[in-house]
């Protein structure tokens, strides 16, 4: 097809068209499924991430903050120069919780509001991308990288970058959505994750695999997690009755894990779930681990 941008992850220009959203003509790769818009944004199209932000509650639910705190707990292994960097660090609370855990933090953000409140917060943070930035080689014991890769128009580009600043052996940790996940294999183009120009597209494990060891990242471990299924239910009930409201999946996710998350015996079902899951390859998140 004319004009048709190449997969972002595996590079192939063999690909389906599946549909439209938002605008946007959607497309499958053939060799890793992975899905993309058919061409980026224009300048006009592309996401505010300055009006992005106050949109958003700044707080997170109690819940949050200790899953987010056990996920930095387990980063303590991969402390050597105990350097970390957090790219689209957002409301800063990762930031907080590794300051609390004894990290030197830095962060980096596109967003002119979030680099006002983690200034206020005293992170020293960079308003741009990576690339710009000027990190030295092998600095970082840790990037994060939670929700990010989705929205770029040049991953690989970013991966390679963090490869370059990670010390051999360091980690990058990040969160994406899954293209191959239940929500998407039973809403399709209807899943509101699947949101151009927002997110220009969603990645595969296989998919996700290649572009990470493209990008020079040898010992890759990649797991899905997490499905709301109210989601689901109100899609197909909208289906039905062809009304509703849109759907609020942050809110919603933050209600699941507060459900799934109070006493014992729900936070065994959670984790029993989740495990079948990811062995199954089959949750909405999809969860990085990689070593360089």
């Amino acid at each position: 097809m004319e004009n048709q941008r190449p997969c972002p992850s595996c590079e192939s220009t063999d690909a389906d068209l599946i549909g439209d959203k938002n605008g946007f003509q959607m497309l499958e790769c053939r060799l890793c499924r992975t899905i993309f818009t058919f061409q980026l944004p224009g300048q006009s199209e592309a996401q505010n991430y300055d009006s992005y932000y106050p949109k958003i509650d700044l707080s997170l639910p109690d819940i949050i903050h200790e899953r987010l705190g056990e996920i930095v707990g387990d980063f303590k292994t991969f402390r050597k120069n105990n350097r970390m960097l957090d790219i689209g660090f957002g409301s800063a609370i990762l930031m907080q919780i590794a300051r609390k855990k004894g990290w030197q933090v830095n962060g980096l953000e596109i967003s002119a509001p979030a680099i006002e409140n983690a200034q206020k917060l005293g992170f020293e943070v960079f308003k741009g991308e990576l690339a710009e930035a000027g990190f030295p080689d092998d600095h970082f014991d840790v990037v994060m990288a939670s929700e990010i890769l989705e929205h770029l128009s040049e991953p690989q580009k970013i991966l390679k970058e963090i490869a370059r600043i990670l010390r051999p052996g360091g980690l990058l940790w990040g969160t994406t959505p899954s293209c191959r996940g239940m929500s998407y294999r039973l809403m399709k183009l209807g899943w509101t994750v699947v949101s151009p120009p927002e997110h220009i597209q969603l990645f595969s494990v296989k998919g996700m695999r290649v572009m990470l060891e493209k990008a020079g990242f040898s010992n890759v471990d990649l797991r899905t997690y997490n499905l709301d299924p109210m989601e689901i239910i109100q899609h197909f009930r909208r289906s039905a009755n062809e009304n509703g409201d849109e759907f609020d999946r942050v809110t919603s996710s933050y209600q699941l894990n507060e459900s799934l998350t109070k006493n014992r015996t729900r936070k065994t079902i959670k984790s029993l779930l989740n495990g079948t899951l990811n062995k199954l390859q089959i949750g909405d998140s999809l969860k990085i681990y990689a070593q360089k």
